[in-house]
C-alpha cells in the first residue's frame, strides 16, 4: 500500500508540472481575451458583491447566497496548509507566484461564472449548472461534456467526504488531548483506529447530512451564515499573529519579492531550478485555493436568481480576490513572520505554531477552530457539485443514493490515512481543468462580450 501512494504522489507532482503552464498560460489568455477584466470592472464587482442585486425569476439561490456557496466551497484547508506547504516546499517567493496567478486567475473564473450562468438549465427553482451544459450546448460536444462530469464526479466522491474530514478530525483530535479529553484507540482487523476521530467522523457525518438532504438551497442558506463567520474569525487570529511580528513585516515582504526570482541558497537548489519550484508550488497551491480552471464556479454562480451572466462573472471575481489577498496572504504572513516556514516542520504544523507563538493554548484552538470551519462548507458545498457531474450523467435519480454514499464515507475518512488521497484528488481535479479549458476557450468571445458590457439580452451562442 505504501508503494501504491508513494507511486500516486509522485504522479501527482509530475503532473503538476503539465498542468501549471496549461493555467497559467490559459490565465494570461483570458486576461487579454476579456481586455482585463478583473482590473476595469474591478470597482463594479465590489459594487455588484456587496449590492448582490436579485434581478431574474429563475434560480434557485439569490446572488449573495450563490456568492457565499463559491466561498463556503472555495475557501477551504487550501488556505491554510496548502499555503504553507507552499512556501515550506518553494520558499518564501511562492507567495508572490500565489498573487500573480490570483490577480490572472480572475479572469478564468469570470469566464467559467458567465458561461455558466449564460448555458445553464433553469426551471424556476430547478437549475442544471456547470462546465457540463456549456461544452454540450455551446461548444456542441457531448462527449467532452461526459468525461469532464466522471472525472469531476468521482474526483470529488473519491476525495472530498475523505480528505476534509480528515483534516477536521486530525485537528480537533489534537487539541481535545491538549486537554487530556481523548476516546482512546479501537483495534479492527488489525487496523488501529483513532476513537476521538472516529467520533468526529460520526458528528461531521451527521451534520453534513441534515444539511445537504434539502439540496441547494439548504447549502445555500447554510453557506451563508458560516462563510463570513470562518473568513472573519480566520483573519482574526492571522491579524493578531502578524501585530505582535509587526516589527518584521518589511522585512518579509522584501524576502518574498527577492526569493520569486533569486531565491536563497539555503533551498538546496540551483537558483534556476529554486525558481522554478517558487512558481510551481504558488501557482499549484494558487489554483487548489481558488479554484479558477476547476469549472466549479460555473456550477455555483449557475444557480443565482438572475438573468445578468456579467453580475456572476464579477461575484466569481471577487471571490478569487478575498481567497488570494486576503485567506492566502494572512496565512503566509503568519508562517513567514513566525519564521515557521524555515523550521522543518510540515504545513499541517507550521501554521498552528505560527499561531501559538503569538496566541499561546489559545492559537491552536483557533486553527483548529477554522479548520472545522474551513474543511465543513467545503464538504457541504462540493456535495452539491458531486450531484450536479452525476445527475447531468445519470439522471435525477442519482441524487439520493450519492448523498447516502458521500455521507457514509465521511468517517472513513476522518480515521484513514489521506495523504495518498489528496494526491489521487490532484490528478482528477488537474484532469478536469483540460475538458473546462477547452470550453472556455471555445466560448471565450461570449464571456469576452460579457465583460465588455453589460446586456439587456444575452449574446447568442452561435
Amino acid at each position: 500500500m505504501n508503494d501504491f501512494a508513494k507511486l500516486i504522489d509522485n504522479a501527482a507532482d509530475i503532473f503538476g508540472w503539465v498542468l501549471v503552464p496549461v493555467i497559467l498560460l490559459s490565465a494570461l489568455y483570458f486576461t487579454v481575451r476579456l481586455r482585463f477584466v478583473q482590473f476595469v470592472r474591478f470597482r463594479e464587482a465590489v459594487r455588484e458583491t456587496i449590492a448582490s442585486r436579485q434581478v431574474g425569476a429563475n434560480g434557485a439561490l439569490s446572488p449573495l447566497q450563490a456568492f457565499m456557496t463559491a466561498i463556503a466551497a472555495t475557501v477551504g484547508t487550501g488556505n491554510i496548509v496548502g499555503v504553507a506547504t507552499a512556501l515550506i516546499s518553494g520558499g518564501p517567493g511562492a507567495l508572490f507566484w500565489i498573487w500573480c496567478y490570483g490577480l490572472l486567475a480572475m479572469a478564468t473564473k469570470f469566464a467559467e461564472a458567465s458561461l455558466g450562468m449564460h448555458f445553464r438549465v433553469a426551471r424556476g427553482e430547478m437549475v442544471l449548472s456547470g462546465p457540463m451544459y456549456y461544452l454540450r450546448d455551446g461548444l456542441k460536444a457531448p462527449w467532452l461534456a461526459a468525461v469532464f462530469a466522471v472525472l469531476g464526479g468521482f474526483g470529488v466522491l473519491l476525495t472530498t467526504p475523505l480528505t476534509q474530514p480528515n483534516s477536521i478530525a486530525v485537528a480537533l483530535a489534537s487539541q481535545l488531548k491538549t486537554v487530556n479529553v481523548s476516546l482512546g484507540e479501537i483495534n479492527l482487523l488489525n487496523y488501529t483506529i483513532d476513537g476521538t476521530q472516529l467520533a468526529i467522523g460520526l458528528i461531521l457525518a451527521v451534520l453534513t447530512w441534515l444539511v445537504i438532504v434539502h439540496g441547494i438551497k439548504s447549502i445555500g442558506r447554510a453557506a451563508e451564515k458560516l462563510s463570513p463567520v470562518k473568513v472573519g474569525f480566520y483573519m482574526i487570529g492571522a491579524l493578531v499573529v502578524i501585530v505582535v511580528n509587526i516589527a518584521k513585516l518589511p522585512a518579509v515582504l522584501a524576502l518574498v519579492f527577492h526569493d520569486a526570482f533569486l531565491p536563497h541558497a539555503a533551498t538546496g537548489a540551483a537558483t534556476g531550478f529554486a525558481v522554478r519550484q517558487a512558481i510551481s508550488y504558488g501557482i499549484r497551491r494558487g489554483v487548489y485555493a481558488n479554484e479558477a480552471g476547476y469549472g466549479t464556479a460555473a456550477v455555483t454562480y449557475g444557480t443565482a436568481k438572475s438573468q445578468r451572466p456579467d453580475q456572476q462573472g464579477l461575484a466569481a471575481m471577487m471571490d478569487v480576490f478575498i481567497i488570494t489577498f486576503i485567506t492566502c496572504t494572512l496565512s503566509g504572513f503568519a508562517i513567514l513572520l513566525t519564521g515557521e516556514w524555515n523550521t522543518g516542520k510540515d504545513g499541517p504544523a507550521a501554521i498552528p505554531a505560527a499561531f501559538s507563538s503569538a496566541m499561546p493554548v489559545l492559537g491552536g484552538w483557533m486553527v483548529a477552530i477554522s479548520i472545522f470551519l474551513f474543511a465543513y462548507t467545503v464538504l457541504i458545498g462540493w456535495e452539491y457539485y458531486g450531484e450536479q457531474f452525476f445527475e447531468y450523467l445519470f439522471g435525477p435519480w442519482i441524487v439520493k443514493p450519492f448523498r447516502w454514499i458521500y455521507c457514509l464515507l465521511i468517517p472513513f475518512g476522518a480515521v484513514i490515512q489521506v495523504k495518498a488521497v489528496w494526491a489521487w484528488g490532484d490528478i482528477f481535479n488537474g484532469l478536469q481543468v483540460f475538458p473546462n479549458m477547452i470550453g472556455l476557450i471555445g466560448l471565450s468571445g461570449i464571456a469576452a462580450t460579457y465583460a465588455q458590457r453589460r446586456f439587456r439580452e444575452p449574446p447568442r451562442a452561435d
